[in-house]
């Protein structure tokens, strides 16, 4: 196979197949040998796995992964690549690439046909512009994967592994707190990738969990209030979640002392657990 982490294999392929790397599609392919074996397994890859990969690029992830997995599927958006693919990956037999946009995809369906008695992972140099959309639509759909271990921007990573009820968690922190168990493994340098962008990354790893870390009787109505708090996250909770879901200020200082909080709290400062005490609290007070 052809060693995709060198700078002269890349070029000489982007050349015969008059391929540019594409800003809008965000791709930085990783030359540093190191980082896949590394990636893969943080991932638990092994000969009983199935691997899903999102934005294989020119495959050099899907190489590392097509050597221990017993099957990966990688999902690629840009038209321009099969081809590349093809060459790079003529001898994985054990992958199949599908041209389409991962947030477009059934994936329920897609895990189904393809990974059939076989765990699942999902393991991914993703595109730095949609990383969040993208973790987001692999948990919202209760997809039956094993972990989600990705490549993101570093900043990213913090905002998406940061506690819920500290400083730094925000609505999305709190969104994947609900579904996974998140966690930093280590950080990759700006020059382990071609081109080299001007941040540091981050692999994170989001251990899925077998039910949501809170029960809720609905999500949807549970994640507009986790949005609404983090919306004007320099108000008080009690402010953004008014302003956020259109109800009386009195309405949600009352939600609030009913979940025992007190009505100037800081959004930042809620957990899971109060979320969905407030949210239960609106419930009750909206029946009557």
């Amino acid at each position: 196979m052809p060693c995709l982490t060198d700078l002269s294999t890349i070029q000489a392929l982007c050349e015969k197949h008059d391929f540019a790397l594409s800003k809008g599609f965000g791709q930085n392919f990783i030359v540093n040998p190191g980082v896949c074996p590394k990636l893969a397994e943080a991932a638990g890859v092994d000969g009983a796995c199935g691997v899903l990969e999102i934005g294989p690029g020119i495959g050099v992830l899907t190489q590392e992964l097509a050597r221990r997995a017993q099957k990966v599927v990688a999902i690629e958006v840009d038209q321009r690549l099969p081809p590349i693919l093809a060459e790079t990956l003529a001898e994985c037999s054990n992958v199949k690439i599908v041209l389409a946009d991962v947030l477009k995809t059934d994936l329920s369906r897609l895990l189904a046909e393809e990974f059939a008695g076989m765990r699942v992972v999902v393991c991914a140099n993703l595109p730095y512009y949609i990383t969040s959309p993208i973790v987001m639509a692999l948990l919202e759909q209760h997809l039956p994967v094993e972990n989600i271990t990705v490549l993101v921007q570093k900043e990213a990573a913090e905002r998406i592994t940061a506690q819920p009820g500290t400083r730094e968690a925000g609505a999305i922190s709190c969104a994947v707190a609900y579904y996974a168990r998140p966690r930093v493994l280590c950080n990759v340098q700006p020059g382990s990738f071609y081109p080299a962008p001007k941040v540091v990354s981050s692999v994170i790893r989001l251990d899925v969990r077998p039910t949501p870390a809170v029960a809720v009787p609905d999500e949807a109505a549970y994640f507009a209030l986790v949005r609404a708090a983090f919306g004007q996250r320099r108000k008080t909770a009690a402010n953004a979640i008014a302003n956020g879901l259109r109800l009386p200020k009195e309405q949600v200082a009352a939600a609030l002392q009913a979940a025992g909080l007190d009505a100037r709290v800081r959004p930042e400062a809620l957990t899971l657990q109060d979320f969905a005490a407030i949210r239960a609290a609106l419930d009750a007070l909206a029946a009557g």
